[in-house]
């Protein structure tokens, strides 16, 4: 065995070169591995004892992709280029032996190979458009050549992960081997293939699928409208389309041009910057500076829930979906009865997609127990309370279950606002007690703001990260406050929306700025959708609020037909006289006089505001840093990824520029646009909150 570098050696059996890449954790193209590919391919060419070369990987996967911490930075070493280049031109049969993942660059690179075999385990994809880019090394203008341009854009808007089996069916691979024996397997290819005379194959010289596809422009157009809702407000994906574009109409070395043309408009835009900025600071949740990674965690095999409603629900069936135990407790049948058909509905409707079989949905409906016996949660190991918003009713639930519960059993409240502290005072055990605010619907949502206690145990604190992650969940740890980040944020947009409409921006004006800038929903489509009887009580209502004046009217939102927006009999939305008449009524007794009001002051109204609280929960602690906070926005709310959270989005923008016009909203409307201490200071020392 040679070795051709720290990460790359070199051995041949019987003819057959096997070119080893040992980079962990997943074989990254980073400069020595590609460095190791080009002078193994080098070496094995120039032997005149090899027949053809294998291009394995070491540890758990193949190249699972470039080495995304180079981006940016000065190029070392042999370019990816050259490596493929170098793998393509080979006198000699080339194979791509893949366990794992294949991914972007890594797949690219075996796209250059002249033949692919796999284990039945593998994946294959391009999933560059999730970090706002375009397979920029031939991966467009050569996965077309062999899948097809339908499949291809299919998978480049996707960026899925796509099983060897299908892989084996379209084309992109070659044979599969035997699980845990690919390098026999390959080795054992790699002679038929020489004792065959197989030729060389090029991808990039297969043009039958993408001829056949040329002068057929409806291809792409019905792809872009089909996706559009998908698409809406990202670059990337388009840039994808443009490229397997130029597959189907141009030869393969202009396709390349074009390829690189549009990786270069995206790698220096924006939207890439955000969604890279994102992608790590999803990892960066995880790490907690006072909490090691060596924190011992506590087992967690069964589990109790606390309410059947919408939330308790959607939380159980999270732990189900990974085999826990649930344990659901009601106070009376009726709603138990009720939360459970729920659950079982959505796990059909599930089903009904393909997306589970009947057996799973047994099985998961088979880890549920409803009760209506509080005493049942004796011996979980973790209960979640997800009762409505009440402080005495979640202090007298806390209180029993300190009275049932097992001790070292941890006590979560699924609160959205209420204090974790004073929850965690109904018990004599505080350090067991912690938040967990899942968002709605519980099952589907990503987000968990997991609320630590000044009590909260760090052993606690790190079993409900880890289990959040177990369950498929992304978990950012806040501390105690009213509404913790992401709803205290919130409150701030919710104000000025309301304030707007009375100035003279009409609901939908709102809705539409906002949605334009890549929010899913305005905010009064949204209380359409939730209720705008949520918290409101008919016996104390005065007509004090708009919201008051409309469900007095009984517009109520959706479910009625009519709230801020009137509905057809499909729930489709368009704006409402009524309540344009309404409003100019309110704003009128109020002694409002209403004005035109800009998309621009809309933007600044409703998201400087926002920027500010964050500056202020980071000022309090009461979020580790700015990208926790975006990682939240983005998961919980649906901000945008392109803009990288309301804290990235800020220094995008300029701090000094959001001081600015803070500045000047304060002096117009007071001080609910107040300066945060922190933005004041960061504008002065030219800092940034990532400086942070």
């Amino acid at each position: 065995m040679a070795a051709i570098n720290e990460v790359t050696d070199l051995v041949t059996e019987d003819g057959i070169a096997v070119l080893t890449i040992n980079s962990p954790p997943v074989n990254a193209l980073s400069f020595p591995v590609r460095d190791g590919l080009f002078h193994g391919m080098s070496r094995a060419i120039e032997d005149a004892s090899v027949q053809a070369v294998v291009i394995i990987c070491a540890g758990r996967t193949f190249i699972a992709g470039a080495d995304i911490t180079e981006f940016g930075k000065a190029p070392r070493g042999a370019s990816l280029f050259d490596v493929q280049q170098m793998i393509e031109n080979a006198p000699k049969p080339v194979v791509a032996a893949i366990h794992g993942t294949a991914l972007g660059g890594g797949l690219e690179v075996a796209l250059t190979c002249h033949y692919r075999v796999a284990v039945p385990s593998a994946k294959c994809g391009l999933p560059e458009v999730n970090i706002g880019l375009l397979p920029g090394a031939g991966g467009t203008q050569r996965l077309p050549r062999i899948v097809g341009p339908e499949r291809a854009l299919e998978m480049v808007t996707s960026g899925e992960h796509v099983p060897a089996k299908q892989c084996l069916a379209a084309g992109l691979v070659d044979e599969l081997t035997e699980e845990g024996k690919l390098r026999e397997g390959a080795i054992a290819f790699a002679k038929k293939i020489v004792a065959e005379k197989r030729p060389l194959k090029k991808v990039r010289d297969l043009n039958e699928k993408v001829e056949s596809a040329r002068g057929k422009p409806e291809i792409f157009a019905d792809f872009r409208k089909a996706n559009a809702k998908r698409f809406r407000g990202f670059m990337a994906p388009d840039h994808n389309i443009r490229c397997i574009e130029a597959a189907v109409n141009l030869p393969f070395d202009e396709g390349m041009k074009a390829e690189r043309a549009l990786f270069q408009e995206l790698v220096t835009g924006i939207q890439a910057k955000a969604q890279q900025y994102s992608f790590f600071a999803e990892r960066t949740a995880a790490k907690i500076p006072d909490v090691p990674a060596d924190t011992p965690t506590l087992p967690v095999k069964t589990l109790g829930v606390i309410g059947a409603g919408t939330m308790g629900g959607g939380i159980a069936m999270n732990f189900a979906n990974i085999g826990i135990p649930v344990t659901i407790v009601e106070t009376s049948q009726e709603a138990l009865d009720r939360g459970l058909a729920t659950i079982k509905r959505n796990y059909d409707n599930t089903a009904k997609k393909g997306k589970l079989t009947q057996a799973q949905v047994d099985e998961r409906m088979g880890k549920l127990t409803g009760t209506l016996d509080f005493g049942a949660l004796a011996n979980v190991d973790m209960v979640i309370e997800a009762v409505f918003e009440n402080m005495d009713l979640k202090k007298e639930i806390f209180a029993k279950l300190d009275a049932t519960a097992k001790p070292g059993a941890i006590l979560a409240s699924n609160t959205s606002y209420l204090d974790v502290n004073e929850i965690a005072a109904a018990t004599k055990r505080p350090e067991s007690v912690i938040g967990t605010h899942f968002f709605s619907p519980a099952n589907v949502m990503k987000l968990v703001e997991v609320v630590r206690g000044d009590k909260t145990s760090k052993e606690v604190i790190a079993t409900v990260m880890a289990l959040s992650k177990k369950i498929g969940k992304v978990a950012v740890l806040v501390g105690v406050c009213f509404g913790f980040v992401g709803n205290r944020m919130l409150a701030q947009r919710q104000r000025e929306a309301q304030k707007l409409v009375l100035e003279g921006a009409l609901p939908w004006d709102i809705d539409r700025v906002l949605y334009d800038f890549g929010m899913p929903m305005g905010p009064f489509a949204m209380s359409d959708l939730a209720g705008l009887d949520v918290g409101w009580n008919k016996a104390t209502s005065k007509s004090s609020t708009l919201r008051e004046i409309l469900c007095e009217m009984d517009r109520r939102g959706q479910k009625t037909g009519a709230g801020y927006y009137d509905y057809d009999a499909q729930r489709n939305a368009k704006p409402s006289p009524v309540v344009e008449k309404v409003i100019a009524d309110f704003a009128s007794k109020q002694g409002i006089n209403t004005r035109a009001i800009s998309d621009e002051e809309i933007i600044e109204r409703t998201i400087y505001p926002m920027i500010n609280e964050g500056a202020k929960i980071l000022e309090e602690g009461k979020a580790i840093r700015a990208s926790d906070i975006d990682v939240i926005w983005i998961n919980g709310y649906g901000w945008p990824v392109y803009r990288g959270g309301p804290m990235f989005y800020a220094d995008t923008i300029g701090l000094p520029k959001v001081l600015d016009v803070l500045k000047q909203l304060q002096a117009k409307h007071g001080d609910d646009f107040k300066p945060s201490a922190l933005l004041e200071k960061l504008v002065a020392e030219g800092k940034s909150f990532r400086d942070l």
